[in-house]
């Protein structure tokens, strides 16, 4: 099966993005350009995930769907859009006078595992912004 993917995303939450990176728009817009999964982006921000429980639901095969209430009208009709929980994880630090960074994309099979991955990360490092 060949499909197309886009798994590093932001939400509304993160620095500089725009505030309609909500679930509804990345469904809208992922069905204009035939994206057939979504990485949701930002696990790890509390409000993203409040907001992805609020507004998605198990498709029964390990990704989530918009639930049909939050849908914006296509003129393609229902989107086919499905959301794979993800996050991106920047580590930085120095290397002698040298700044390192290095981005990390993570993907979770549930919210269970991105409330774990949030919990064990916020425990060494600042995840919020």
């Amino acid at each position: 099966m060949k499909f197309i993917a886009d798994f590093h995303i932001h939400s509304h939450f993160s620095r500089a993005t725009s505030k309609t990176l909500t679930p509804e728009h990345l469904d809208y817009h992922a069905g204009l350009k035939g994206i057939k999964i979504v990485g949701t982006g930002d696990f790890t921000h509390s409000g993203w995930l409040v907001e992805l429980k609020e507004k998605t639901e198990p498709d029964g095969n390990g990704l989530f769907k918009l639930k049909k209430e939050y849908r914006l009208d296509s003129p393609f009709g229902d989107n086919e859009t499905r959301f794979l929980l993800t996050a991106e994880i920047s580590n930085i630090y120095k290397r002698g006078d040298k700044v390192r960074k290095v981005h990390n994309v993570v993907l979770a099979p549930g919210f269970e595992e991105a409330e774990k991955i949030s919990r064990l990360r916020s425990r060494k490092k600042r995840i919020i912004s």
